[in-house]
């Protein structure tokens, strides 16, 4: 489920289009209900993942730890898209 390493997002932007590509269906995900941000138990990295409504992993994606920090309320409140 997790990406490789070579499409850590890295940025805001990278993260902006990673929601907005799950929010419009983008990454032919089916049944997403949720996303969030989390923390790998075994090595302590950042993820965003995506959930469905029994909160089953979909996909994910490794972030930075500024991603982490700042992306927070952009994950928690979703992405308006740009018009």
């Amino acid at each position: 489920m997790m990406s490789d390493d070579k499409s850590v997002i890295d940025n805001l932007s990278k993260l902006e289009a990673f929601l907005l590509s799950v929010e419009n269906g983008g990454l032919g995900l089916v049944g997403v209900e949720g996303v969030g941000m989390a923390t790998n138990n075994a090595d302590g990295r950042h993820f965003v993942a995506v959930f469905d409504r029994h909160h089953k992993l979909l996909h994910a994606r490794w972030i930075t730890d500024e991603v982490f920090v700042n992306g927070k309320e952009m994950v928690s409140k979703g992405v308006k898209g740009k018009h």
